[in-house]
């Protein structure tokens, strides 16, 4: 993530004004009364802030101002769905501030990075694989969880990278090979770590997920005479 010194004042505003309209839509967007009533969502939902926190401790900071860690959103929004993701990122990105872990200066421009690009490739590429129905359930590990994450974390990378080079702070890289290599090193292991917690929450407790369909991914299959 980054420091406020390596972005322009006009980015900082703009990145703030974008995480504000985003959060703001989402808290409107939270299902309340059912988050209050459930004491099980309770749980996941303060729960994944708790992760969050924790996975984001785990960082490697550089001399410039970056900091680079794992995500980890794909997994929260795949359990919570987007709304209840980008609040429950949003609990855990303002205990960093509280605690001086982040820059306060940046919190927008680090939601955008670390909680809304996350959120919405990993919305975007549910609700296309959703779209088709399928009653596959490895593409909903590999697509939603696996590929979701990798791809959410090379985007995120880039449109770091794209507010960087915007403020003077960062050269592109050499070729586009070399872009590619930065690009694949984040991938893999993000999608790793969320497609495996994706994987087991599928199989100790699909009912967690909230945007798996159950009745249509983990039914007996049947052909159209109604034989097994």
């Amino acid at each position: 993530m980054l420091s406020a010194d390596l972005l322009t004042p006009g980015q900082l505003v703009i990145c703030a004004l974008l995480y504000a309209v985003a959060l703001l839509w989402a808290l409107m967007r939270v299902r309340w009364v059912e988050l209050i009533a459930d004491t099980r969502r309770h749980h996941l939902f303060f729960g994944s802030v708790f992760a969050l926190f924790v996975l984001w401790l785990v960082r490697r900071e550089f001399d410039n101002g970056l900091t680079v860690h794992f995500i980890g959103l794909t997994a929260v929004m795949l359990m919570l769905d987007w709304p209840l993701a980008i609040v429950a990122g949003s609990l855990a990105q303002l205990a960093l501030c509280l605690l001086g872990l982040d820059d306060l200066a940046a919190l927008g421009a680090n939601g955008l990075l670390r909680i809304l690009v996350p959120v919405g490739i990993t919305l975007l590429l549910s609700r296309a694989l959703e779209s088709f129905q399928p009653r596959n359930l490895f593409l909903y590990i590999f697509v939603s969880g696996f590929f979701a994450a990798g791809l959410a974390a090379a985007a995120t990378v880039l449109v770091g990278m794209g507010l960087l080079h915007w403020s003077g702070a960062l050269q592109p890289p050499a070729s586009f090979l070399e872009l590619c290599g930065y690009l694949l090193l984040v991938m893999f292991p993000e999608g790793f770590i969320n497609g495996t917690a994706v994987t087991a929450l599928i199989v100790f407790h699909p009912d967690w997920v909230d945007t798996f369909d159950t009745d249509r991914y983990l039914q007996e299959p049947f052909d159209h005479d109604g034989k097994s």
